[in-house]
């Protein structure tokens, strides 16, 4: 749930599970950047954060 009490809009899935319709895409976020992004989608109310090994950036991710 975000700062203002909204939670991020939903989908459900066939299986039952819900997703964020909402994500944020980390490829090309890097050091500061990427923290503070995933921090600001965090707060926002997103809960689908999409980063990988490939990216090099999934260790700065978890620091937000």
């Amino acid at each position: 749930m975000s700062a203002d009490g909204q939670k991020a809009p939903e989908v459900v899935l066939n299986s039952g599970y819900e997703m964020p319709v909402l994500g944020l895409g980390t490829y090309s976020l890097l050091e500061d950047k990427c923290v503070d992004s995933v921090y600001t989608a965090i707060e926002s109310g997103y809960r689908l954060i999409d980063t990988a090994y490939m990216y090099h950036n999934d260790v700065i991710c978890c620091e937000a």
